[in-house]
């Protein structure tokens, strides 16, 4: 497969796109700077939150922002878009109508990787932002793999949130909090495994332990991205 140059739409956040890139070179098989993806990254850090304007309906003003973004990319004639973002996957039919280069769905690509690896009608948790929850983006594609979706009670949630807007403003943070959901989630939810659908969770280490009965979204994307611009995986990741 011939290398193609790959769009990456970030900037929500700021240092979840970071890590998004570094995990794509670390990730991609190469020898060389020539044997690395062509990328062209947006950060566009003022975009407006996501799970704002879910919660608000103002999606209009969000998809205006952005449609200036995906015209920079055609213009760099980018093959694939990737967005690192999972609330903003929300929008993703609307973004994808603004043009004709293909966009990588994030979500449906982690929830094809869980049918894989667990099978269908397996019970899945998700940590994810409110807008993420309440949007019903990850229980519209849970229906469309036969998978079972499983959320945090509120409490749990609010911590969820706190934990990924301390991300954001750089507040460092206790992973044992993180862990301590997920654990309750595969224990008391019985749930088969748990996917960090934020990207700001990325972010976090995990102990081999916890990170065994998680997919991280973010992970997918960057393995999608790298097959997609015609190159390998190094690892799995």
């Amino acid at each position: 497969m011939d290398s193609k140059r790959l769009g990456i739409i970030g900037g929500m956040g700021p240092k979840a796109t970071a890590v998004f890139m570094d995990k794509i070179i670390e990730n991609t098989v190469a020898e060389c700077d020539q044997d690395h993806i062509d990328m062209i990254i947006l950060n566009h850090a003022t975009l407006p939150d996501r799970t704002k304007v879910i919660l608000e309906g103002n999606g209009d003003v969000f998809l205006h922002a952005i449609s200036r973004d995906v015209k920079l990319l055609e213009l760099a004639e980018t093959a694939n878009i990737a967005i690192p973002c999972n609330t903003s996957h929300y929008y993703y039919d609307p973004i994808q109508a603004m043009t004709e280069i293909p966009i990588i769905h994030m979500v449906d690509e982690t929830l094809r990787e869980v049918r894989n690896r667990f099978g269908e009608n397996s019970k899945v948790g998700v940590l994810a932002t409110n807008g993420t929850v309440r949007s019903g983006v990850y229980q519209k594609s849970c229906d469309k793999f036969n998978l079972q979706l499983h959320t945090p009670v509120d409490a749990d949630q609010e911590q969820i949130m706190q934990v990924i807007y301390n991300v954001k403003s750089d507040i460092p943070i206790q992973p044992q909090h993180l862990e301590a959901i997920i654990h309750d989630l595969i224990g008391k939810g019985q749930c088969q495994c748990v996917i960090l659908a934020c990207t700001e969770l990325s972010c976090i280490p995990l102990s081999p332990e916890t990170a065994a009965y998680c997919i991280d979204a973010m992970d997918v994307l960057v393995k999608k991205s790298i097959e997609l611009s015609g190159k390998r995986m190094k690892r799995r990741v």
